[in-house]
C-alpha cells in the first residue's frame, strides 16, 4: 500500500472529507486511487462516504480517457 493510500485513509477518518475529494482530484496515479478504493471497500467505510467513492470513480474514469494533446 503507498504512503499516499495510508495518509488519505487517516484524512479521511479524521473526517476532513473536503481536503479527501481535492486530493482524490488531484492525483495522478489510478493505482492509488485502486488501492485506496479497496483499502476502504475492507475497512468497510465507502458506505458511509458515498461523495469519496463517487470522486475516485470519477478520477479513475478521467485518468483512463484519453488526453487531448496540444501542438507545440
Amino acid at each position: 500500500m503507498s504512503e499516499w493510500v495510508i495518509k488519505m485513509q487517516a484524512v479521511l477518518k479524521s473526517g476532513n472529507t473536503a481536503a479527501a475529494l481535492a486530493q482524490i482530484k488531484a492525483t495522478t496515479s489510478s493505482k492509488d486511487l485502486r488501492q485506496l478504493h479497496a483499502a476502504l471497500d475492507k475497512a468497510k467505510l465507502l458506505p458511509r462516504l458515498q461523495g469519496v467513492d463517487q470522486a475516485i470513480q470519477d478520477q479513475l474514469t478521467a485518468l483512463a480517457s484519453p488526453r487531448l494533446s496540444r501542438s507545440p
